[in-house]
């Protein structure tokens, strides 16, 4: 499961949130992997329709068997807010069977103006979620972001309690990895910032990861301290989601967990290294102030890629301007 994909949807839920609470006589069904879900549910007059894409809805047959079974839903409108080929293909069929469509985006122009090395323009592109509720103002509903609401907190699973303990009074969440190593914190600077949160023992620190490398840097981050928890690979996706939705604080690198926590409520502090908030991924409802940029006095060029998977010679060791002090005294502020 790519991280990016995960923040992707994640974006889109603050989004249909406030849509079904402003239209509230108006059905959604949201096409997505089955994996999602989770992400959705709760969400009134809102209908998940899984997307099979190993099977049933694989190639191009695939999606024209996706469009039939949606089309079955009575829809009136086709709200694209991914943009890519499978969604562009189903879209179509949508239009030239009569019904609205709106696509996002992308801004891809911006981005590329933003992350170029040479006549770079450096400004504030617009965020995801303002793109997104411009496809649905397109389709004739205009949807405001200014007053969000979120989720009640999950009540936890006693599966949960006995694996953090129950004599917590703070819940920091820390989500070190990325998919791409250029949006990566170095370890050795993490486990500072882990050693000077562990110190208040009224804080408990819950870490996140997935995949076995992962969980085994994770276990050594989480060994020396009593009050540290690794959790990855220990409780399932749907757990995860309860468990983040009752942290005070998330400490995320631009990644999905970030999307994750914001979309829940939850407070977030961001580390950016090749990439940038300015490219209008800066979690939803956070502040600025929050996400912890790379120094660009040192390293001119950042932001060099819009999602990380651009390498730049030279640049490997941006992250390290971003100082253990500083994250821990952006988290304790948010504390």
């Amino acid at each position: 499961m790519r991280l990016s994909a995960m923040g992707d949807v994640a974006m889109t839920v603050p989004v249909l949130r406030a849509f079904v609470k402003q239209y509230p006589t108006v059905k959604v069904t949201v096409i997505s992997r089955p994996f999602f879900k989770p992400f959705f549910e709760g969400i009134p007059n809102l209908e998940f329709f899984a997307f099979d894409e190993k099977e049933k809805h694989k190639g191009f047959l695939g999606l024209l068997r996706l469009f039939k079974d949606v089309k079955k839903l009575k829809v009136d409108a086709f709200a694209d807010l991914h943009n890519v080929l499978r969604s562009k293909v189903v879209g179509l069929l949508f239009a030239l069977s009569g019904k609205k469509r709106a696509i996002v985006d992308k801004g891809r122009e911006g981005k590329k103006e933003l992350t170029r090395a040479e006549n770079k323009i450096f400004k504030q592109l617009p965020t995801m979620f303002e793109r997104h509720t411009k496809v649905f103002e397109e389709l004739g509903f205009p949807v405001d972001l200014s007053h969000p609401e979120f989720p009640e907190k999950a009540v936890l699973s006693a599966e949960i309690t006995d694996l953090i303990g129950e004599n917590y009074q703070k819940l920091i969440g820390i989500a070190p990895f990325a998919q791409y190593d250029s949006k990566v914190y170095p370890v050795d600077l993490m486990q500072e910032v882990i050693a000077k949160l562990a110190e208040n023992k009224d804080q408990t620190i819950l870490l996140f990861g997935g995949g076995k490398k992962e969980i085994e840097i994770l276990d050594a981050l989480s060994e020396p301290f009593k009050n540290v928890i690794n959790v990855a690979g220990k409780i399932k996706f749907q757990q995860e989601l309860k468990l983040i939705s009752n942290l005070d604080v998330m400490l995320s690198m631009d990644s999905g967990n970030a999307h994750i926590a914001a979309m829940l409520g939850v407070k977030v502090v961001t580390l950016w290294g090749a990439t940038h908030p300015y490219a209008g991924f800066l979690p939803f409802n956070q502040s600025l102030e929050n996400a912890l940029t790379s120094d660009r006095n040192q390293y001119p060029k950042l932001p060099t890629s819009v999602y990380g998977n651009k390498i730049v010679e030279g640049y490997e060791d941006a992250m390290r301007t971003i100082s253990p002090e500083d994250v821990v005294s952006r988290i304790n502020s948010n504390v």
